[in-house]
Parts: C-alpha cells; sequence; structure tokens
C-alpha cells in the first residue's frame, strides 16, 4: 500500500470573496475560484490553476493527494499541507468550476475513503465457472495523512463458491484503523444468470391467446342492452290501442 504522500505544490493567489460575476471574472482570468480552510484557521478564499487541480484529481492517490498549498500574498504568504476535500465540474463541457481546499496536520489523523482493488482470479471462477462481483468499492478507513493507502490490494484467488470476502478480511496493520463495518461484504463469487429468451413459437401462441376477461365484460354488455330493448316499450301497440 503505497503512500498518498506526493511532492507536489499547488500554487493559489488571494482573491476577494464575490458574486457568480467576480466568479466568472476569475475564471475567464485562467483560474478557479477555491476555498481553504482547516487548522483552526479562518477561510480563505483563493484562486488556482484548474490544471495543476486536474493533475493531482488524476494522480494515483486522487482526491487523498496531499500536497504543499503555496498562498502567495506579498508578505511572504502561507505554506502548508492540503488536500482536495470537493470539488464542481460544470455539467455540459465538464470544465472544473470551483474547488475545498483542506489544511493538513500531519500529526492528526484523518478519516478518508480509499479504493478496494481486487488482485488474481477466484478459484470459483477459474475452476467452478462462476462471476467474480464486487458489492463494495470503497473503505473508509482512519489514519495519519502519512499513512494514507492510494488503494488497497487484496487476493481473491482463493475466493470459491458460498465464501465472502468481507471488510474484516481486508489487509491492513496497525497504522490503519478501518471505520466501516468489519462484516459488510467486499465481494464473492455467483453464478452466471442465464437469461431466458421466449422462442418463435411460444411468442406467436401467447399473441394467438385470446384473453377471457375481455370477452366476460363484452358479454355482460350485450346482455344489458338485450335487457335495455326488452324493457322499452312498443310504441307500435301503444297506437292501436288509443285507436
Amino acid at each position: 500500500m503505497a503512500s498518498t504522500i506526493e511532492q507536489n505544490v499547488l500554487e493559489a493567489n488571494p482573491r476577494e470573496p464575490g458574486t457568480k460575476n467576480h466568479a466568472r471574472r476569475v475564471r475567464r482570468e485562467g483560474k478557479i475560484p477555491a476555498v481553504v480552510y482547516g487548522a483552526g484557521k479562518d477561510a480563505q478564499p483563493v484562486s488556482v490553476d484548474p490544471r495543476h487541480v486536474l493533475r493531482i484529481l488524476r494522480s494515483d492517490s486522487g482526491h487523498n493527494t496531499i500536497f504543499d498549498l503555496a498562498v502567495s500574498d506579498g508578505n511572504g504568504g502561507e505554506r502548508t499541507k492540503a488536500m482536495i476535500v470537493d470539488w464542481q465540474y460544470e455539467p455540459i463541457k465538464g470544465h472544473l468550476l470551483h474547488i475545498d481546499l483542506k489544511r493538513i496536520a500531519m500529526d492528526k489523523a484523518l478519516r478518508v475513503s480509499v479504493p478496494i482493488e481486487l488482485q488474481g482470479v477466484p478459484a470459483g471462477v477459474k475452476t467452478e465457472g462462476g462471476i467474480l462481483e464486487q458489492m463494495l468499492r470503497e473503505v473508509e478507513i482512519e489514519c495519519l495523512p502519512g499513512d494514507i493507502p492510494s488503494h488497497i490490494d487484496v487476493d481473491v484467488s482463493e475466493l470459491t463458491f458460498g465464501k465472502v470476502l468481507r471488510v474484516a478480511d481486508l489487509p491492513h496493520n496497525e497504522k490503519l484503523k478501518f471505520i466501516t463495518d468489519a462484516n459488510q461484504p467486499v465481494a464473492h463469487v455467483t453464478s452466471v444468470k442465464e437469461e431466458v429468451v421466449a422462442t418463435p413459437e411460444a411468442v406467436a401462441a401467447e399473441a394467438g391467446a385470446t384473453p377471457s376477461e375481455p370477452e366476460v365484460i363484452k358479454k355482460g354488455k350485450a346482455e344489458t342492452e338485450e335487457e335495455g330493448e326488452a324493457e322499452k316499450p312498443d310504441k307500435k301497440a301503444d297506437k292501436k290501442e288509443k285507436k
């Protein structure tokens, strides 16, 4: 399990908090608005280069990457460890719109979610004809920033039918504390579900079958009409009697 600590530097410039028009102006200048908070300090609005942010998000450790945040304000600025905790994309074109940054104290534990990567071919797939199903793709852990793994690898080669890989079975050491329920299933081998395809004969038979309920309704309607005709007075007979 590799650490997410990387020698990255994200440069930021202070900005005045403003309206949507102010945010658009920041984006027109090739930057995106961001906010830095945490470590007992006030939140600070800044602007950052979206290309550098995307480079971090697309790295092996992704949003769990810890980097040096350098805020230049003309007075020496601030340099601190930080990580990306939230980000927003434009829904149509997919451009990065905004990010939230958190200052990180390297001696204080964090809670983060890291991906689970399954390694190997299960015995239930190789010799029993099953398929591997992964139900849990991330696990929440607590550890010091320097011990955050980019992902957790687990060998599933011994997994057979009837056996379930659970969070408790994931490899870890004393530096990692699992927050996710230890009994929660991660993966298992299941049988291949066969799809039943209707034959042309079955389709034709179903199409040719006439449902009984509409016939009953139709018949009932006909009987009602006959009863109605029977109840109508015979006008011709009535006229003869008057004559």
